[in-house]
């Protein structure tokens, strides 16, 4: 075919296509849906500049429940911003369309301002369709949640006469394009992968039978949590106590049950660790406090995921970080399942959790640790036989991806490797401090220094130390050692690849 018939041929299909869009946009005009006049333009003139997502997000981030919540609403405004980043810079300047005219669009349904851009592609179904599938990728609960309205957003754009279909269709494709480019940058928690090794058989139990779970009334949401556990698991014995009779209520657990369950923050996890190992029973965790590091390390992130590991028996060993003595004053060993910590952290935690009663969490964090950079001089003490000043010491049970403001993932809970790094003391220690936390876990600098190790001595510590343990703290000894104790603990864990929806 020469060059002619073949553009004769593609003006007809772009005249009978353009003809199909116009028909869909008149029909959609002339049709009456009850509500819809108020209702659309209302919420495609929220939609404008992002703003009915940024609110979405923050409401989910703010009363989501969950970090997988969060999570989702920050993967749905990355996935917004580029979306719209794309059809603002290459879409609307590739194809100049004009918008429809208004002519066989009632009053009543025109936006008080129209757009002034080009028509093709639509911004609005863009970010819509990204925020939504963004939020998708991340949590399927959340995601049916704000689909209808990312839907309706795109309809609204029609049915307001902003947009033809094709205008809409098309940004929607680009929408669902840029959310899973954000996936191929960034992957989503179930792309990563989950401690498999060692796998080991643990009891099965489906519904709870010879359970015993402890729930700590101390935890944020320690009474929600119970109830979901109890009407997953009938058969299980959940006991609610106070944190002061929290370490004898794990001790008398473990005597009558096949496996021990907790439920609680990362320090109650420590001791139900703690008790778990020492009678030779697996460990249940449902995460019930703020951060749970060592539950989503697990690919625990909702009481669901822990009864499809109870239910398969499906459980794995890890290890468990070690310094001895530890804080009892006896010559006993003291355990960590996340991080270890000497310098700025411990006073960081202290603070933090002196205000965070009163103001919150989040902002307690942020004034601690202005106080503690303000305040605070350089740690001195002896490690490896050499005295020098720190900001801080980290000791990570396994190996961390990353350190950042909280310590970042483990893809391996039995490597039998400590993650250690070291802020050298000296001026600005914030600037110092944020340069270990970018670093990766194998770094040398000036200012700080990371490695792997399999035992780490530290004397000379001055009187009144103190030190941090998966978010308790207490006075350290002059003197002690770091090391771990290799797969000393079997714990619940689920398939990987299987996921709660929320």
């Amino acid at each position: 075919m020469s060059q002619a018939p073949a553009r004769a041929v593609g003006r007809r299909v772009a005249d009978w296509l353009t003809a199909r869009d116009h028909a869909v946009f008149h029909a959609v005009a002339a049709r009456h849906w009850p509500g819809a006049d108020r209702l659309l333009p209302r919420l495609s003139h929220s939609a404008n500049h992002g703003l009915l997502w940024f609110g979405a997000a923050a409401g989910m981030a703010a009363f989501g429940g969950s970090t997988r919540a969060r999570r989702a609403a920050v993967r749905g405004v990355a996935s917004l911003a580029l979306a719209s980043a794309t059809v603002n810079t290459v879409g609307k300047r590739s194809v100049r369309r004009t918008r429809p005219v208004l002519d066989a669009v009632p009053l009543i349904r025109q936006l008080k301002r129209q757009p002034v851009t080009t028509s093709f592609p639509s911004g609005h179904s863009a970010s819509a369709a990204a925020f939504a599938t963004g939020v998708a990728l991340e949590s399927q609960g959340w995601g049916a949640a704000v689909a209808p309205v990312a839907g309706a957003v795109a309809l609204s754009r029609i049915y307001t006469g902003a947009h033809f279909p094709s205008d809409v269709l098309v940004g929607a494709a680009l929408g669902v394009g840029a959310a899973f480019a954000v996936r191929g940058l960034v992957p989503t928690r179930d792309q990563l992968p989950s401690p498999g090794r060692p796998h080991t058989d643990a009891p099965r139990l489906p519904d709870g039978q010879d359970l015993v779970v402890v729930v700590n009334r101390a935890s944020g949401s320690s009474a929600a949590k119970a109830a979901l556990v109890r009407d997953a698991l009938p058969a299980a014995e959940v006991r609610e106590v106070d944190p002061e009779d929290l370490c004898a209520e794990l001790d008398k657990a473990v005597e009558s049950a096949r496996a021990l369950g907790v439920c609680g923050g990362d320090g109650t996890v420590n001791r139900a660790a703690v008790a778990a190992a020492r009678a030779g029973v697996p460990l249940a965790v449902f995460p019930g406090g703020t951060l749970n590091h060592f539950a989503y390390d697990l690919g625990i992130e909702a009481v669901q995921d822990t009864c499809r590991a109870l239910a398969e028996g499906d459980a794995v060993k890890v290890d468990l970080g070690r310094f001895t003595p530890g804080p009892n004053g006896d010559g006993t060993p003291g355990y960590f399942l996340n991080t270890f910590s000497l310098g700025v952290y411990p006073e960081l935690v202290r603070i933090r959790e002196h205000w965070s009663p009163r103001i919150g969490g989040w902002p307690a964090g942020v004034l601690a640790a202005f106080e503690v950079l303000r305040g605070e001089r350089p740690l001195t003490a002896e490690v490896r036989g050499k005295r020098r000043g720190m900001w801080m010491l980290f000791a990570g049970n396994g190996l961390y991806q990353r350190m950042g403001p909280t310590p970042g993932r483990r893809f391996d809970l039995a490597d039998g490797l400590l993650d250690v790094r070291v802020v050298h003391g000296g001026r600005l220690p914030g600037l110092r401090l944020l340069l270990a936390a970018v670093s990766g876990p194998l770094s040398r600098s000036p200012l700080h220094a990371a490695g792997r190790m399999r035992r780490l001595r530290i004397a000379g510590v001055e009187p009144g130390t103190l030190l941090a343990y998966d978010g308790e703290v207490a006075p350290a000894p002059e003197a002690f050692v770091v090391d771990k104790a290799d797969e000393a603990l079997t714990v619940y864990r689920p398939l990987p690849g299987v996921r709660s929806p929320l």
